[in-house]
C-alpha cells in the first residue's frame, strides 16, 4: 500500500501540469522582487526540476516573465468578461465580487502582472499593455452594447481615456488592499464601482 502511494507522489507532471507549476513560482518570486533580482536558477530550485528543463519552457527570463504576465492577463479577461444582454449596472457589482476574489486568492500572480511596468525590458512591458489594452476594450465593448451608456460610448471621445484611468485606479486600490488596507471586501467592490458609475456621468 505505502508503494503505491509513493508512486503516485513521484507521478510525473503532465508538460500543462509542470508549465503551471513553473509559472506559480514565477507568479511568486516575481511579486516579492523586481524582475533583475529573480534568477531562473531559483524558480528551477524551488520547483525541484533542473536549469535544463525550465529553459527548455521558457527559453529566456524575459520569455518566462512574460508567460507569467500573460497568464494572469487571461485569468483577469476570462472573470471579468461581460454577459450579453445583461446591463452594466446589474454586472458591475458582480463583475468587481468576482475580480477582487481572483485578486485575493491570486494575490501573487495579482502582483506579478502589475511589476511588469516597472521592468525594464521593452518586451515584457509591451505583454503587459496589450493585457490592459485588452481589458480596456473589454469594458468599452460592454458600455458600447448597454443602451444606457452606449451613446455615450459613441459620443464621448473621453470614455476611453476615463476607462483607462478607472483601471488605473481600481489597480492601486487592489494593490493597497492587500498591503493590508482596513477596507472590507464589499467596502473595496463599492468604492470602485462607485468610482467607474461616476465616470460615466455626462
Amino acid at each position: 500500500m505505502a508503494g503505491k502511494q509513493g508512486e503516485r507522489t513521484r507521478r510525473r507532471l503532465s508538460t500543462e501540469e509542470r508549465r503551471e507549476q513553473l509559472l506559480s513560482v514565477g507568479a511568486r518570486l516575481f511579486s516579492e522582487s523586481p524582475y533583475d533580482d529573480v534568477w531562473i536558477e531559483q524558480v528551477a530550485e524551488i520547483a525541484g526540476v533542473s536549469r535544463g528543463l525550465l529553459y527548455h519552457y521558457f527559453p529566456t527570463k524575459r520569455d518566462f516573465f512574460a508567460a507569467v504576465v500573460e497568464r494572469e492577463s487571461g485569468r483577469m479577461l476570462a472573470m471579468t468578461a461581460a454577459v450579453p444582454g445583461v446591463p452594466v449596472r446589474e454586472q458591475l457589482t458582480a463583475g468587481l465580487d468576482t475580480y477582487l476574489e481572483y485578486v485575493h486568492a491570486h494575490a501573487h500572480g495579482f502582483r506579478a502582472f502589475h511589476r511588469a511596468d516597472a521592468a525594464g525590458d521593452q518586451a515584457v512591458r509591451r505583454v503587459y499593455h496589450r493585457a490592459l489594452a485588452a481589458q480596456e476594450r473589454q469594458i468599452l465593448a460592454a458600455l458600447a452594447a448597454d443602451p444606457e451608456f452606449g451613446a455615450q460610448a459613441n459620443e464621448r471621445p473621453d470614455l476611453q481615456l476615463a476607462v483607462r484611468g478607472w483601471l488605473a485606479f481600481t489597480t492601486a486600490v487592489c494593490l493597497e488592499w492587500l498591503r493590508g488596507a482596513d477596507l472590507s471586501r464589499e467596502q473595496v467592490r463599492d468604492l470602485c464601482a462607485r468610482a467607474l458609475l461616476g465616470v460615466l456621468r455626462p
